[in-house]
């Protein structure tokens, strides 16, 4: 074995490989040609002297080899990143790139806003933030935090609670003055519904009255979206009744364009939460990030914060 060929590129190729499984998608996400990609796998394997991948026409996985290997591998390379950070912590200077996953809407119309604050005070930390509503992998899509509405089942991350997400029943006064205010729950039936198709359930409205007692009424529409966003400007437009976050619609009640219904009637609240890749939360640059926006997102309107856990 050519020990000298065992480079940390070469070693980085292989940890992104093993866990994406797909040699176009790391040579997309390194912003390297795919033969490169090959190319290194194939040094390291004639380094080491073992395969340490299977390769089918659809799929890359780890030999027995290669899993030992890539645990090391990843110990290795966070004790040469943890070493870059106490460098770099002496000038004073945190430097590098954090990769951020938030619920699209919730990042687009706050996140985004914070990030660009965190970058004027840390300028040569790199953030690299993906917007999705689906429930992705974190570590095969090499994403350091994420933000995520709703309750969670993973839990071989690292979480830290940041508070509750309030909702109310919300319309446009057009639409009100067209098709009249819902005074009681039930009224809700004969209304038109702007719903969540990504959101299970949301055929059926849990409001508590002031008592204390639940009231569970069907709430049907024509209109469905898989974003908030969209959800947003259908109410703006007058098309139907929705239960919307207040950091949604906060802007827009305050504006007087959308209306609260129900005002007496309240709608359970979602978490918020912060997942955390257990191998990047010693990272100097990702734990300024996990406290920045653990500060930040509790002033934005309809969060309630929790007491922070991690």
């Amino acid at each position: 074995m050519d020990k000298s060929e065992i480079t940390l590129e070469r070693m980085r190729t292989f940890v992104r490989v093993a866990e994406r499984g797909n040699l176009s998608a790391v040579a997309r996400e390194l912003g390297i040609g795919q033969s490169t990609v090959t190319r290194h796998l194939r040094e390291l394997e004639e380094a080491v002297g073992v395969p340490l991948l299977s390769r089918t026409t659809r799929r890359v996985t780890l030999t027995e080899e290669g899993s030992r290997y890539y645990a090391n591998s990843i110990q290795i390379l966070r004790l040469v990143e943890q070493a870059s950070d106490e460098v770099w912590g002496t000038r004073g200077a945190p430097a590098g790139t954090i990769r951020i996953s938030c619920t699209a809407a919730f990042g687009v119309l706050h996140i985004s806003r914070l990030i660009f604050g965190f970058q004027d005070r840390y300028p040569d930390i790199g953030v690299d933030l993906s917007l999705t509503d689906e429930r992705i992998d974190l570590v095969r899509e090499g994403v350091d935090v994420a933000l995520r509405l709703g309750p969670l089942t993973d839990s071989s991350m690292k979480l830290r609670t940041l508070g509750q997400s309030r909702r109310l029943l919300v319309a446009a006064p057009a639409y009100l003055a067209a098709r009249g205010r819902p005074a009681v729950p039930q009224d809700l039936s004969s209304h038109e519904g702007i719903r969540m198709s990504n959101v299970a359930g949301s055929d059926t409205l849990v409001l508590q009255a002031p008592g204390g007692e639940p009231h569970a009424v069907p709430f049907g529409g024509r209109l469905r979206v898989d974003h908030g966003l969209a959800a947003r400007e259908a109410l703006v437009a007058g098309r139907g009744i929705a239960p919307a976050h207040r950091w949604l619609i906060d802007d827009l009640l305050r504006a007087g364009r959308l209306e609260a219904i129900l005002p007496d009637y309240s709608l359970p609240p979602v978490p918020l939460s912060m997942l955390i890749v257990p191998e990047r939360a010693g990272i100097a640059r990702v734990r300024l990030l996990v406290d920045f926006l653990t500060e930040q997102i509790a002033g934005i309107p309809g969060i309630e914060r929790s007491r922070p856990e991690l």
